[in-house]
């Protein structure tokens, strides 16, 4: 992957909701491209990033917003495992988006006939009645957007009310460590190294912020596991394993940016994704 302060990027990203009305710079929209094209991630996946261009006057996320013209969608089938994986790899180019200057936000609620407008992507195996938002309940067969993004240039009135009141950050806002710890794990316990990666993993994004990681290590702290509680179910996200692929990312890249290069799995355990990283 191409050189990049991964730290900073994490500390510095926002969720941003209004932005500048200009595309991006053709030389950051290549870099963006060139950057998914040579994406590596130490797992088999078959997550795609797409680029694609919106009609301002649409309202493709459902909001009174008005959009931006460019944006990216993380395509993937349904499975829990491969929605995991498209959080992982989506987070990768929208961390490395902040890194470029460009605002950034999760989106899994969006009007599926819009975007199928502006982007035809459902197959065959698509037909029939489609839901109004999002790719639907469940695991609908075939490839479908699991998310997207706008990749555009901040405004301040586009941070949350919160944010612009105050000037805080979300990535602040977020959890104590101590709090995510599983099966009597003591923050003060953990090596320098799993510290380091888990306060990045806790600054990941989340759905309504609800922040529902939890990590498990090891005794002898060779292995990290990143999961949501067992039956946990989000009020308002109908997909967190999305989040947990997020977080996950967030892992790697503080165990890599402490010269650490983990054996990373993930498998699918009573409807949620657990990752496991090896260390």
């Amino acid at each position: 992957m191409q050189s990049v302060d991964w730290e900073r990027a994490i500390n510095e990203r926002r969720s941003v909701r209004s932005y500048e009305p200009r595309a991006v710079e053709p030389d950051t929209m290549s870099r963006l491209q060139q950057f998914a094209s040579e994406l590596h991630v130490p797992f088999d996946h078959d997550v795609a990033i797409r680029f694609f261009k919106a009609d301002p006057s649409k309202r493709l996320y459902g909001t009174p917003l008005t959009p931006p013209s460019d944006h990216a969608a993380f395509m993937a089938h349904t499975d829990i495992v491969s929605i995991s994986k498209a959080g992982f790899v989506g987070e990768l180019l929208i961390l490395y988006a902040t890194s470029l200057g460009l605002a950034t936000c999760w989106y899994g609620h969006f009007s599926l006939d819009e975007l199928e407008r502006v982007m035809p992507h459902l197959d065959a195996s698509s037909d029939g009645e489609r839901p109004k938002w999002g790719y639907g309940r469940g695991e609908p067969p075939g490839v479908h957007a699991i998310c997207i993004t706008p990749l555009a240039y901040w405004r301040k009135e586009g941070l949350r009310a919160f944010d612009r009141i105050t000037g805080a950050m979300m990535s602040y806002r977020r959890k104590p460590l101590a709090e995510l710890l599983q099966d009597g794990i003591h923050e003060d316990d953990l090596s320098p190294d799993i510290r380091c990666a888990l306060d990045l993993a806790r600054k990941a994004p989340s759905a309504a912020n609800s922040q529902f990681w939890r990590f498990g290590v090891s005794d002898d702290q060779r292995t990290i596991e990143v999961a949501m509680p067992e039956g946990y179910r989000h009020f308002k996200w109908e997909h967190p394993n999305v989040d947990i692929g997020i977080c996950a990312s967030h892992v790697w890249l503080g165990l890599q940016s402490r010269g650490i290069n983990p054996g990373v799995h993930v498998a699918r355990d009573n409807g949620r994704a657990i990752w496991t990283f090896s260390v």
